[in-house]
């Protein structure tokens, strides 16, 4: 009956396994298919950063820009630093600190204020670009994750064939066991 039993775990440990090395796979190929898409996605637009000893980057708010002076954006973690530490900062100066929103309001109440309708214009596509390099951000990040979770996947799969092949191990080591008749039970009594 142990023996069996040992089996039997063993064969749901293999398939167990099964899983999650397809799962392992699956989730390293979504890491790499969103990898290669910010990056081809990035690189495509030819944003490159200012020199880290650009004047376009001096002063505490550009700080975190400096670390890819001269680089060419093509990760999520450079377009999150370019949205919220080039564009933003940027944008904040349009307007003083009005949104588009905002000043979209505006505009429709004053359609005759030319310079009102070029700042809504710059915030729209400021926006707009932030906007999308923050979405590349947001990809970026789960392409990263698919990518952690396919080592543990990859390192749960090798667990489970190692205890589902000790299982086999062990169920090969129990004696077998009869089934006891009637006469054999009151004899030992």
């Amino acid at each position: 009956m142990r023996a069996a039993m040992d089996k039997l775990v063993s064969w749901l440990g293999l398939a167990l396994a099964a899983v999650l090395l397809v799962a392992g796979i699956l989730l390293s190929w979504g890491h790499n298919f969103i990898g290669t898409e910010v990056h081809d996605q990035l690189a495509a637009q030819k944003i490159f950063f200012p020199p880290a000893d650009s004047k376009a980057v001096q002063g505490d708010q550009f700080a975190p820009m400096r670390q890819y002076g001269g680089q060419q954006l093509t990760t999520g973690a450079q377009a999150e630093v370019y949205a919220n530490n080039f564009i933003a900062v940027h944008l904040s100066e349009v307007a003083g600190g009005k949104t588009y929103a905002e000043l979209s309001t505006l505009a429709q109440a004053n359609p005759q204020d030319q310079k009102l309708a070029g700042q809504v214009a710059t915030m729209f596509k400021g926006e707009t670009l932030r906007g999308l390099l923050l979405n590349a951000y947001a990809f970026g990040t789960m392409g990263m994750i698919a990518g952690y979770a396919a080592i543990g996947a990859y390192v749960a799969a090798g667990v489970m064939l190692i205890l589902a092949l000790l299982g086999f191990w062990h169920a090969g080591r129990q004696a077998p066991t009869r089934p006891q008749t009637r006469e054999r039970e009151h004899s030992l009594a």
